[in-house]
């Protein structure tokens, strides 16, 4: 029978803060510093004011001096950690952030002060906003109340209280005073609330320590292959997951100062999608049930595990991680994206073929050698395929295990280009642009991979807007974001005439061949306009060439104005399919 690795120990809330301002208690590396959103704090605190359990701890004693640790709060502390939060950091940090007036790191990796209000005559407690802030009733920052004298806090609380009361022609009850004391003695007595925690002792290595987090975290949040391979970065390699969380924020924010930033409009991947990444380059696998055995060094045909061969593992995901995370690299890949005509994360229908296509990138360029131009090229049409028939979307670590297998093992550029026009051409048949494209564009669907393609193929065609002189690329990559978008979903027939003719339901108004790109002021002034009424005002801005291209590149058979509204869709879709067939074309270099 195994020894028991742990052992139960009771605490009180300010034993525990205590701990943790001395340094006893330190947060282990194996959980991100970030807290829950304030409002999930409110509640922590309610339960607890209320008497309700709120759950154990976990810790894990080492006196170890070589384990990566971080203390709770920005302060020095007197003494290293000894013992380490393995679950419960979200609570113990959120409640020594309160009561200490500690401020807390975010997801953005700026600080932050938490604040909670309470309202004493009701036993309430809440986010501050503009409407806490204007009651006199409520008490703005729970803070306040810990680390002082209580009486003073009631006195001070029941002082300005009065003052507000009387300003309004009222008077505090005796009833209420003593409403008011008992509940901020309650409140600064929830230093001594009980908690249970589980200490993990000193035999406990590494690695059992991450098996533990990762089996009782299990329980209440269903975790996945990626969670675990990020749990085992934190305990072995923990900058390298700093490093994804860090990069991945600085793709949707400013970085400090005026050097190199992945900052960008079309792909800001979560810190699990780059790790997909650093895993496709560095092993090849795009399923990632493996790989966390890998990387803890375990030999998957012996099943015998090898620090040795953990350290290997590591240093191949360190080498792919520098490629994955180089700015150059990054910037030169989102404009292979831009050269598949998707210039914006809104027009994407799927973010994993996103990450595959970076995969792509990756390999090509640092694995098999493919002369830059080529590679750009092959992964730009890679990419257009893969999102315009959803190759990514269905059962998506499946289809990337098996498509990384049709890569050359080695430094062979022509077979990688070759691999991948091979797919295509096996996948884009001519049966797939006359039949299969234009079915798939018998849908409502806002957000369908063909509606999309049609917008990236109108952007390599350089097409212009419906009715417009601008140009669809222009115009989905506008020099300012204003009240309304550049360009916007126009119903050809719109909605509200359909709803005359009898047609209401969503999944025919919105059909894919009813919508066509136009400037905002157009579909304003249109509105429920009939199309044999609005169409020869908005065609008589046009020569008659302008007019053909119009119509050729947004699809609108001849005579379209007049067709009964079933008869358009049925006439429109084919040819919304050779439009995208021709985006296709461009960027195979034939169009």
């Amino acid at each position: 029978m195994s020894e028991r690795l742990f052992k139960e120990v009771n605490y009180t809330l300010g034993v525990l803060l205590n701990e943790i301002q001395l340094g006893v208690i330190g947060l282990p590396d194996i959980q991100r510093p970030f807290v829950w959103a304030n409002a999930k704090v409110r509640d922590l605190f309610d339960s607890m004011y209320k008497g309700y359990p709120v759950g154990y701890f976990l810790f894990w004693q080492t006196g170890a001096d070589d384990v990566g640790t971080k203390g709770i709060g920005q302060e020095a502390k007197q003494k290293a950690p000894s013992l380490l939060i393995v679950d419960g950091q979200q609570r113990l940090t959120s409640l020594y952030a309160v009561v200490m007036k500690e401020p807390v790191l975010r997801e953005n990796f700026e600080h932050e002060h938490i604040r909670i209000a309470f309202n004493p005559l009701k036993g309430e407690f809440a986010v501050p906003d503009a409407t806490t802030e204007k009651q006199p009733e409520f008490i703005s920052d729970i803070s306040q109340v810990f680390g002082r004298p209580t009486h003073k806090t009631i006195n001070e609380y029941v002082k300005r209280l009065s003052a507000a009361r009387e300003a309004d022609g009222e008077t505090l009850s005796d009833e209420d005073e003593e409403r008011v004391a008992e509940a901020i003695g309650r409140l600064a007595g929830l230093t001594n609330f009980p908690f249970v925690a589980l200490e993990l002792t000193q035999a406990a290595n590494e690695e059992q320590v991450a098996d533990v987090f990762v089996r009782i975290n299990s329980e209440g949040k269903k975790l996945n292959q990626s969670d675990f391979i990020l749990t085992l970065m934190s305990v072995h390699w923990d900058e390298g997951r700093t490093d994804l969380e860090r990069f991945s924020v600085a793709t949707r924010k400013p970085l400090a100062g005026n050097g190199p930033s992945p900052l960008n409009p079309i792909f800001q991947p979560e810190p699990d999608q780059l790790l997909r990444v650093d895993v496709g380059v560095a092993f090849r696998r795009g399923r990632l049930e493996h790989v966390y055995s890998i990387l803890r060094g375990k030999d998957l045909r012996t099943g015998e595990f090898s620090p040795e061969r953990r350290g290997e593992q590591f240093e191949r995901l360190k080498a792919a991680q520098a490629q994955v995370l180089n700015p150059t690299h990054w910037a030169d890949f989102l404009n292979v994206v831009r050269a598949a005509g998707y210039r914006n994360l809104r027009y994407v229908s799927s973010e994993g073929a996103l990450i595959f296509a970076y995969q792509l990138y990756l390999i090509g360029r640092t694995a098999c050698g493919v002369e830059p131009y080529a590679l750009k090229q092959a992964v730009a049409r890679w990419l257009f395929m893969s999102l315009l028939t959803g190759r990514y979307t269905s059962s998506p670590e499946s289809q990337y295990e098996s498509d990384l297998k049709l890569l050359p093992e080695v430094n062979d550029p022509d077979a990688f280009v070759k691999a991948l026009g091979d797919v295509e051409a096996a996948t884009l048949t001519d049966d797939f642009w006359a039949k299969s494209l234009p079915l798939a564009l018998a849908t409502s669907a806002s957000r369908g991979p063909s509606l999309f393609a049609y917008y990236a193929s109108l952007v390599l065609c350089e097409a212009r807007a419906l009715f417009s002189k601008g140009k669809v690329a222009d115009l989905l990559d506008p020099p300012a974001i204003g009240n309304k978008k550049p360009l916007e979903r126009h119903h050809l027939f719109p909605k509200r005439y359909l709803q005359k003719l009898g047609v209401s339901d969503i999944r025919d108004t919105n059909q894919i061949a009813n919508y066509a790109l136009v400037e905002w002021d157009d579909n304003i002034a249109i509105s429920d306009i009939a199309p044999k009424d609005y169409w020869p005002t908005y065609a008589s801005r046009f020569a008659d060439t302008e007019l053909k291209d119009m119509m050729h590149w947004h699809a609108l058979p001849e005579g379209w104005q007049e067709m009964d509204y079933q008869g358009f869709l049925v006439a429109r879709r084919p040819l919304v399919a050779q439009v995208i067939k021709q985006g296709y074309l461009k960027l195979l270099g034939k169009a």
